[in-house]
């Protein structure tokens, strides 16, 4: 079973529809059952008291909108024991790689990428909590997830 995390700053917005996103895809395809699909983020920015906040509601909104199924979860925190749950790390931005580095104190096996590397769409996928595009963040997510497809 392949495992994959997708990560971002919070947890909320970009690396849950990333993770549901897949998961609708490989569902489509038949092959759920070949992989583990999670995401965390690098900051705790979304705990409260030990508690992550949920999914963002423009983030739900746009899966909604865009018919892909997700479940109540919180925001979970990247810890460095994670490095050895997980074969692929896929963030949305360069700081996310920064602060991924520094949690796991390096990348030894190149598990780290960033997301929009499998498309032609850029590099970064910018924040929607910041720009308010939740739109353009799920259609590159989107994308990159069916290009990330035919690799695995």
């Amino acid at each position: 079973m392949k495992k994959i995390c997708f990560v971002c700053h919070g947890n909320i917005c970009r690396s849950p529809m990333a993770e549901f996103i897949l998961k609708q895809l490989l569902s489509q395809r038949g092959r759920s059952a070949e992989f583990l699909v999670e995401s965390r983020a690098t900051h705790d920015d979304e705990q409260v008291n030990g508690v992550g906040n949920p999914i963002y509601p423009p983030a739900r909104r746009v899966m909604d909108a865009n018919g892909v199924p997700y479940e109540a979860r919180h925001s979970t925190q990247l810890v460095r024991a994670d490095y050895g749950r997980y074969d692929l790390f896929l963030c949305m931005d360069d700081e996310n790689v920064e602060t991924m580095n520094r949690i796991f104190g390096g990348d030894p096996a190149g598990k780290i990428h960033k997301l929009l590397v499998f498309t032609r769409l850029g590099v970064n996928v910018a924040d929607p909590w910041f720009t308010g595009d939740f739109d353009t963040a799920f259609r590159e997510i989107r994308s990159a997830c069916e290009a990330l497809l035919s690799v695995l």
